[in-house]
């Protein structure tokens, strides 16, 4: 019995020695990328390969929605538990064959060296342990980065801000919460939106769409007070119950997704929306127009964000993140995608295209931009009194 365990051992290490061999004297190097489809330009990969000093096997894999990227996360996390649980489980005589055929199913894996995810989602991929830290010290473009996206992805293990944290993810295009509205149906108020105020007049009553979303909509009625869009005590700010519940008489009706539409046929006079869908439109449809708010908007961000389920981060990875930091992929990515690269925001104006400079939807002046905010992770009391108040609002 020994001396076949002895043997079945051998030859499964004969085995897997020969397929490794045969696998490493065919492999090149690779990169997996599964991003959200359309925030990178597709000319960008061929100069991204021209680049490289070696030939490299590059996947892209666009996806339509941020959130089916992070229940990809948490699938893949799950398969990697069950199979490292599989693998413990085996007694001597079946570890070579599955240890094979483990080694096959790796080889064929859908997991993605880097993935898109965006800065809404940072904590709970961070708590959940879906992503790891990237090594900053390796990549040559961090100093190019803003800034305020440098503390945006510095946080702790809780995935809470903190600016002695790790840095959990690689920013390369942000956007912001706008104003979108029909210029025929105000050319005759003699007036068109600019601020967060006008949702309030009296001419929008029951002509507005406003985002499903709780923390865009009392943030912006915090903008509206003054306020920010992270504050944490909202019983302290005592009228903004008041002026939320005159905000809802004017709305018609709220979504998050089939605000466009409505908008186009006139249904609705002015819709608050993102940036990234609403661009397309201001672009084919001479009857709509959009504003940034004067006084500051929500901003988000995409990120490039490293899986726990794959090996630590890669050259290739790295030339990839650094790439997209530099400054002509950087214009293409603002150029050519419904948002702006953030490395862009600190150049100077005679320095960047005209076409972009004088865009202030994909690029708004540097007060307005500093007066925007990322929505950060609340504490647990005060999302209660977000979820409170917007039920609240919401009843009339």
């Amino acid at each position: 019995m020994l001396k076949r365990r002895s043997f079945l051992l051998g030859a499964g290490s004969l085995a897997l020695g020969q397929l490794m061999v045969g696998c490493n004297s065919q492999q090149q190097e690779s990169l997996k990328l599964q991003l959200l489809q359309g925030s990178i330009p597709a000319q960008l990969k061929g100069k991204f390969r021209r680049q490289l000093k070696q030939a490299a096997n590059l996947n892209f894999a666009p996806e339509n929605q941020l959130q089916n990227i992070l229940k990809d996360l948490q699938i893949w996390k799950e398969q990697t538990k069950t199979q490292e649980e599989s693998t413990q489980e085996q007694s001597p005589f079946d570890f070579v064959g599955d240890l094979l055929n483990f080694i096959t199913r790796r080889s064929k894996s859908q997991l993605a060296d880097l993935v898109t995810l965006g800065d809404f989602w940072l904590t709970e991929a961070i708590k959940e342990e879906l992503i790891q830290p990237l090594p900053v010290e390796e990549l040559a473009g961090w100093q190019r980065l803003p800034p305020r996206w440098q503390k945006l992805v510095r946080r702790n293990q809780a995935g809470e801000l903190d600016q002695t944290g790790k840095v959990w993810g690689a920013p390369y295009r942000w956007g912001s919460t706008i104003i979108a509205y029909r210029r025929d149906k105000f050319e005759p108020l003699g007036w068109t939106p600019r601020d967060w105020q006008d949702l309030w007049r009296e001419e929008l009553r029951d002509r507005i769409s406003l985002l499903d979303q709780p923390r865009e909509v009392i943030g912006l009625t915090l903008k509206k007070l003054g306020e920010s869009y992270n504050t944490t005590d909202l019983r302290a700010v005592p009228s903004l119950e008041e002026e939320l519940l005159a905000l809802n008489q004017q709305v018609k009706f709220y979504s998050s997704e089939h605000y466009i539409q409505p908008l186009i046929l006139g249904d609705i006079w002015l819709a608050v929306g993102w940036s990234h869908d609403i661009m397309p439109l201001v672009e084919r449809d001479r009857q709509i127009r959009a504003v940034v708010p004067l006084s500051g908007t929500a901003l988000w961000t995409d990120l490039w964000v490293k899986p726990t389920t794959t090996e630590s981060l890669s050259s290739l990875a790295q030339q990839w993140i650094d790439f997209c930091w530099q400054f002509e992929p950087a214009e293409a990515i603002s150029l050519l995608t419904n948002a702006t690269s953030p490395i862009l925001t600190t150049v100077a104006p005679n320095k960047l295209p005209k076409t972009l400079v004088d865009n202030p939807l994909r690029l708004p002046n540097s007060a307005i931009l500093n007066n925007s905010e990322f929505l950060n992770f609340l504490p647990e009391s005060t999302f209660e009194q977000y979820q409170s108040l917007w039920e609240e609002m919401r009843r009339g």
